[in-house]
């Protein structure tokens, strides 16, 4: 169970941080509550497994990253964290993570997304990966994509009900 204060700290959370030089201090004002209160809240929510994390949605195109790619592998169960470790280290992959196959569909389990200025410089960062991991034994696709959809963090509650506002 929350307080009314949780409440409104995940409502004003889920908008995303203000664009300012301290963040936390102006959601404090906006809730009437000290920065080091925020603070303390957001980790007392983080460790109550109420929220899961606080993250950047980063607007890659915006910022010059116009070929993105996912690329997924088929990995040997008995080898699948090994490798995601492996891959995961490399700093040109974003994301990586292990997903469930679907027999007859989908045999790939284990994806990784690469964000480059052009589509030749991601293929070149694979190739990279795949040569330093040893992954040419394996299966794998490149998804690049064809469209860029409004990406956002997680949403708690209704958005119709939050409280407090910014001034950016």
């Amino acid at each position: 169970m929350i307080d009314t204060i949780d409440h409104q700290l995940i409502e004003v959370m889920q908008n995303g941080l203000p664009l300012v030089s301290r963040p936390y201090a102006s959601i404090a004002q906006a809730l009437d509550l000290s920065e080091t209160e925020v603070i303390s809240r957001l980790s007392q929510l983080k460790q109550r497994g109420l929220i899961k994390r606080l993250g950047v949605v980063v607007n890659h195109r915006r910022l010059g990253y116009r070929a993105n790619a996912m690329v997924v592998f088929d990995i040997p169960d008995a080898k699948v964290k090994q490798m995601g470790k492996q891959i995961s280290q490399f700093n040109f992959v974003n994301l990586c993570y292990l997903r469930p196959r679907h027999p007859d569909v989908w045999s790939y389990n284990l994806y990784c997304m690469i964000h480059g200025k052009t589509r030749d410089k991601v293929l070149q960062q694979l190739e990279q990966l795949i040569k330093a991991c040893a992954l040419s034994p394996f299966d794998y696709e490149v998804l690049f994509s064809r469209q860029c959809f409004k990406q956002r963090g997680a949403s708690y509650f209704s958005q119709k009900n939050v409280k407090a506002e910014f001034e950016l």
